[in-house]
């Protein structure tokens, strides 16, 4: 029930990790070591991450999260390269989600939620939410059968509602397939079925990445 810092270092040294942290390449999940990586750039093609030498081969064209991206023309688009990996020893994932904030022309805060990527071929309903991944958790032992989620997911996501003139800022959001809550591996170690945690069994955790700030 705590949470893990991560960083994209070059060298596990002093020196590179301090410096990751100065350019901001970080993120952060609620315990579980899942694995996620971002890059944003104008009109990124979609095979961005298939490319020889990824992610070396577009560092000319995009930048990783923390970075800055600046001067959109007219016609371009805010795209984002998005590959996530589960902790192997815990659940698979659910979905990769981009949040997208700005400041609008009244002068309050928006935010807005896209479901990047999801595992599972039909769970995109008619008004364009998505269904529950749904529950492998047997709450008689805590332990998750993985039966559903995929292990990986990638994605090269495009700004449907993109603004060159509006400054915002892009952050990733991966949700892990729904694991036993502490409160219920307590509850089972301590041997009682009765025992009520006034807590939800199982939890969905999750890593969050840095932004990448757009500006005109």
């Amino acid at each position: 029930a705590s949470g893990l810092a991560a960083v994209w270092a070059t060298e596990n040294t002093r020196e590179a990790i301090v410096a990751s942290m100065r350019r901001r390449e970080v993120y952060a999940t609620s315990g579980p070591r899942i694995a996620v990586r971002t890059y944003g750039g104008l009109n990124l093609p979609v095979t961005a991450l298939e490319t020889p030498g990824f992610p070396d081969s577009i560092q000319t064209e995009a930048v990783p999260m923390g970075g800055e991206i600046l001067g959109a023309g007219a016609d371009d688009r805010f795209t984002m390269a998005i590959e996530a990996q589960a902790d192997p020893k815990s659940g698979n994932l659910d979905r990769i989600q981009v949040v997208k904030g700005w400041i609008d022309a009244t002068g309050e805060a928006r935010e807005r939620l896209y479901d990047a990527v999801w595992s599972g071929d039909d769970r995109l309903q008619p008004d364009g939410s998505l269904a529950a991944v749904g529950s492998s958790v047997d709450l008689k032992t805590g332990l998750t059968a993985n039966s559903i989620g995929s292990p990986r997911l990638t994605v090269v996501w495009q700004d449907p509602e993109f603004d060159p003139a509006q400054s915002a800022f892009y952050y990733v959001r991966v949700l892990q397939i729904p694991t036993a809550r502490h409160s219920l591996l307590d509850k089972l170690a301590l041997g009682g079925e009765d025992i009520d945690t006034r807590r939800p069994d199982t939890i969905q955790e999750r890593a969050y990445t840095s932004p990448i700030w757009y500006r005109p």
